[in-house]
């Protein structure tokens, strides 16, 4: 059930050098925001409930951070946060805004399959569309059970699980009104032409590993944009969105 092809990392290491300055423009605006949206309809926290309610004093880890605008709120709250990356260029933009904007945490370029912290060294553990899509789930998230003490929280953005069943095989185009994929053995996609290598599981998968790494799953939030939300993202439309979730949150607790 693991990619035992490390070149995954390589491949999306190279990706996201080369879209980093794609993105520029949206972590700006996202560092420049107090009250956090989440995921690519820009959902405020307020109905997601991402972020833990107290985060002054916490030890956080972010998990593939890139631009490190989810950081930024987190050290605003009083965090302690180190961010890890798997790009350089997203971190070179990660850090000019920390100096922008005068916010200062720990900026590491590392895998999410190897997190250079040490056990039991963080309370709180969080991913937007980062390791939790782009890094190996049978090798992140025991890295992420690892660094989390007791009682740590693992919350984690990705896309619906049903989104995927309905995702044509060309890299894209929007998702269509009928399953285009089986739902059994979903682990590794990658799309054609270069575009780096994605991993999706099914919500019973996602419970087993979490499960598994002594994670219990106290939320699964599908998101619903507003009635009047746009994204610059093609893959799926505003219409699709508000009949189906596109996009999922995880929340869950380590065992003490």
């Amino acid at each position: 059930m693991t990619d035992d092809d490390a070149g995954h990392a390589a491949r999306n290491r190279a990706l996201w050098d080369r879209w980093a300055a794609d993105f520029t423009p949206e972590g700006e605006r996202a560092w420049a925001q107090e009250l956090p949206t989440w995921g690519i309809w820009g959902v405020p926290e307020a109905t997601v409930g991402m972020l833990p309610g107290n985060l002054a004093g916490c030890d956080a880890i972010e998990l593939g951070c890139g631009t490190g605008y989810v950081s930024a709120w987190l050290a605003r709250r009083g965090a302690r946060v180190v961010a890890i990356d798997n790009s350089a260029r997203q971190l070179a933009t990660a850090r000019r805004l920390q100096r922008e904007h005068r916010v200062g945490f720990a900026l590491v370029q590392s895998m999410a399959e190897a997190v250079p912290l040490g056990d039991a060294s963080v309370d709180f553990a969080v991913s937007e569309y980062g390791a939790c899509l782009w890094a190996d789930p049978y090798r992140w998230v025991p890295e992420a059970a690892r660094v989390l003490r007791p009682g740590g929280r693992l919350h984690f953005l990705v896309n619906s699980f049903l989104l995927m069943l309905c995702m044509p095989e060309e890299d894209g185009v929007a998702a269509a009104e009928s399953l285009l994929r089986p739902a059994f053995g979903m682990y590794r996609i990658e799309w054609p032409g270069d575009h780096g290598v994605e991993f999706h599981l099914s919500h019973g998968d996602w419970i087993r590993l979490l499960g598994r790494n002594g994670l219990q799953v106290e939320g699964l939030i599908e998101l619903r944009p507003p009635a009047d939300a746009t994204t610059r993202y093609p893959f799926v439309s505003p219409a699709w969105a508000r009949q189906w979730p596109c996009e999922e949150v995880w929340l869950a607790r380590k065992r003490g």
